[in-house]
C-alpha cells in the first residue's frame, strides 16, 4: 500500500461528549496535536480528548469524501457509528458500490 492511501477517518469526544470527526494519516500524531492545542480551533481548551473511533480511509480524497458524510449524520447517528464500529465505513454509510470497490481495493 502506497503512503497516499494510508489516511484514515477519526472521531475524538470531548468531556462534554461532543464528537469532532476529522482525517489524518497518523492518528496517535494528530491526537496529540489535538490535545496540546495544534489542532482544529474547536477543540482548543475543550479539556481532555478520547479517541472514540477511527479507521483506514483508503486516499485523501476518500477520506475526505467519507469525512464528510460523517460530519452530515445527527449525533445518534455517528453515536451509533461509535459503537458499531464497522468494518466497511462505506458500506456502513451507503456509499455507491463503485465507491466502496474504491475503499477496499485503497485501503
Amino acid at each position: 500500500m502506497s503512503a497516499a492511501s494510508n489516511w484514515y477517518l477519526y472521531m475524538l469526544r470531548t468531556p462534554t461528549g461532543a464528537l469532532y470527526t476529522g482525517i489524518t494519516t497518523d492518528v496517535t500524531r494528530r491526537m496529540g496535536e489535538h490535545q496540546s492545542g495544534k489542532g482544529a480551533k474547536a477543540l482548543r481548551g475543550k479539556g481532555e480528548l478520547q479517541l472514540a473511533f477511527h479507521c483506514a480511509a483508503g486516499d485523501r480524497s476518500l477520506a475526505s469524501k467519507l469525512e464528510l458524510k460523517v460530519k452530515k449524520l445527527s449525533k445518534a447517528q455517528k453515536e451509533l457509528l461509535v459503537k458499531a464500529a464497522p468494518e466497511s465505513l462505506a458500506c456502513y454509510l451507503g456509499l455507491q458500490e463503485s465507491e466502496v470497490e474504491e475503499v477496499s481495493q485503497r485501503a
